[in-house]
């Protein structure tokens, strides 16, 4: 007799213990598939070949781009037919075409609040350490030169200095309250203006008047065809000289050969970086300057953080078998039937 449970299809992995208890225990509502492909043409041999007949719902991983690439048009296009859910397990979701998925009556969840205290303290410690110009020093240290000969100028402090948050979501609303807990001044911009208690009391400011007027400026906002390269050359000449960028969202937000320039030209004093626009490639320009402190895609980089987001999940995908909807459907979607 065969099985009348729904199939459900793994792409990536899940790493920690308490998730994958939780994960296998998914084996009593829906038969747990995953793929052997190790490319994207692969991976639409195996929905060709119809190995993925019969699954309802999918979750995926972040790295997982590394088989399947973007779930653009074409790919989507190959899906099987019954796939209903595609449960990723991020917050920021641009490798996903929301639109194509739609189309296709595919419905689309991401991991919405589980990143923001852990990336907020990567965007703290970024904005710390590009203030107190950490990297140079911590550089020359390594190769035993102590500060460094000469030593670096000298850093500047947090207290008094203006933040502007560029994206006032979840990990902007926390890095707010770090931020306000060191004695800055906090600004932000949105394409909505937030209501008083969503903005915890953060002046809003227009885009060129939030580059004009801060001393620190963190990237906390989506990546979509709206946001690509929305800081570039023509953004970087309206912001006050020496100013310090950081950016904790994703690297194409941000134009890295525009970065590059300013701060060769000491437009940008420092940057702190834990996104790429090419991911793991980085631009030479910017290993090669001391002033940036770089760290390689780690906002969520712990133990507690990462089980959290596999966990919520995995709920989504018990949400999507048991009940037809999910636990935190994407905005695009919220209206989806």
């Amino acid at each position: 007799m065969t099985s009348q449970k729904p199939k459900i299809l793994l792409l990536g992995t899940i790493d920690n213990q308490p998730a994958r208890d939780e994960w296998q225990n998914l084996s009593s509502i829906g038969d747990i598939v995953e793929t052997k492909a190790t490319s994207r043409e692969e991976f639409i041999k195996e929905c060709e070949n119809g190995t993925f007949d019969g699954v309802v719902a999918a979750y995926r991983t972040f790295p997982s781009v590394s088989i399947t690439g973007r779930i653009d048009e074409e790919l989507v296009k190959n899906l099987p037919k019954s796939l209903k859910f595609i449960c990723h397990n991020g917050a920021g979701y641009d490798q996903v075409d929301v639109q194509a998925c739609t189309s296709r009556g595919i419905h689309v969840s991401n991991v919405p609040t589980a990143v923001d205290d852990a990336t907020a303290d990567t965007n703290m410690f970024l904005i710390l350490g590009a203030l107190r110009n950490y990297n140079t020093s911590m550089l020359a240290l390594r190769k035993g030169k102590w500060r460094g000969n000469p030593p670096p100028p000298l850093g500047h402090d947090p207290e008094g200095k203006v933040l502007g948050i560029l994206g006032m979501g979840g990990i902007g609303k926390n890095l707010k309250k770090k931020a306000e807990a060191f004695g800055m001044h906090v600004q932000y911009h949105n394409r909505k203006q937030l209501n008083e208690e969503l903005s915890g009391g953060a002046k809003y400011c227009t885009f060129d008047d939030l580059l004009g007027t801060s001393d620190v400026i963190s990237l906390n906002l989506p990546l979509n065809r709206n946001t690509h390269h929305i800081i570039s050359t023509s953004e970087f000449e309206k912001m006050k000289p020496g100013v310090i960028i950081v950016n904790t969202a994703r690297g194409a937000v941000m134009d890295e050969a525009a970065l590059v320039h300013a701060l060769e030209n000491g437009k940008v004093w420092s940057c702190g970086l834990d996104v790429f626009e090419e991911e793991p490639k980085i631009h030479p320009g910017l290993v090669a300057n001391p002033q940036v402190m770089l760290v390689p895609h780690m906002g969520t980089w712990t133990v507690e953080t990462q089980t959290a987001m596999e966990k919520w999940n995995i709920n989504n995908m018990r949400a999507a078998i048991e009940t037809g909807k999910l636990k935190s459907p994407v905005p695009e979607q919220k209206d989806m039937a």
